[in-house]
């Protein structure tokens, strides 16, 4: 009995986090460039009883054996990297990535952080940094005295002077990863590389599989909010299963007991 009890237990405390990452994605709904995460478990060890094989005479094998499970385990909390829709802003320095890649920043430590937020403006020295004030890398400045600025799909980023010039004043790479869902997640739409993600694989937007970028646009959240409905309500239904073995096993030992006395 008491080993239902630890299993069940496992059973509640997977739901639980299971219902973490939901509510997660859903308070990052309107969140530009937010990335879904999905919880994924594992069955733990079985006691194995008789092994599947085992000789049950001088003949013959147990064709299926006796394992006991003992409940799940948290596998992986997986970062899902699907395309969001596009949101039309008219903002010449919103940009969105239509395909694989991310923007790479600058930190101030001088590390690099990488993001799918395309929310850019221009500092009081006119480098365009994002919300947090991190500039691209390679760095932008845009002149005082620019009236336009166009942002090409390859990257190209060029300006109209107030005297009608106009003048190219750098391009926008872009970063890929050959597994991009192994970058750790440091808030603030921003991701840091690791091991498990290898090292970033700088390009030009449009070649090499990356995206190219479109102007005046922004990328929403990839969540989709009925999905996520649908697994909070399975999550919850599978935490109050578990909950009802925990109270059903404790039933069959309250029974034992009274049967002792």
């Amino acid at each position: 009995m008491e080993r239902s009890l630890w299993t069940a237990a496992t059973g509640m405390a997977a739901q639980q986090l299971n219902m973490d990452v939901i509510a997660n994605n859903l308070a990052n709904v309107n969140t530009t460039g937010f990335k879904r995460s999905r919880a994924e478990f594992q069955d733990l060890l079985y006691q194995t009883v008789n092994a599947p094989g085992t000789a049950s005479s001088a003949s013959t094998n147990l064709p299926s054996g006796i394992q006991i499970g003992l409940g799940t385990r948290t596998a992986a909390i997986k970062r899902l990297f699907q395309q969001g829709d596009f949101k039309p802003t008219e903002n010449p320095l919103d940009l969105v990535i239509e395909g694989q890649g991310f923007f790479k920043v600058i930190r101030p430590d001088g590390t690099n952080a990488f993001t799918r937020d395309g929310s850019f403006t221009v500092d009081e020295n006119g480098n365009v940094v994002n919300a947090l004030g991190y500039q691209l890398d390679p760095p932008i400045t845009i002149p005082q005295d620019a009236k336009a600025i166009t942002i090409g799909r390859d990257g190209t980023v060029t300006v109209r002077l107030a005297d009608e010039t106009v003048s190219q004043v750098g391009n926008i790479e872009l970063a890929s990863f050959i597994n991009p869902a192994g970058l750790q997640s440091v808030g603030n739409n921003l991701f840091v590389a690791t091991q498990a993600s290898g090292d970033p694989i700088l390009g030009t937007p449009g070649q090499d599989g990356l995206g190219e970028i479109s102007q005046g646009f922004l990328e929403t959240s990839n969540v989709n909010i009925v999905a996520e409905l649908v697994e909070m309500i399975s999550a919850q239904r599978a935490y109050e299963l578990n909950s009802r073995a925990v109270r059903a096993a404790d039933d069959m030992l309250r029974k034992l007991v009274t049967l002792v006395r």
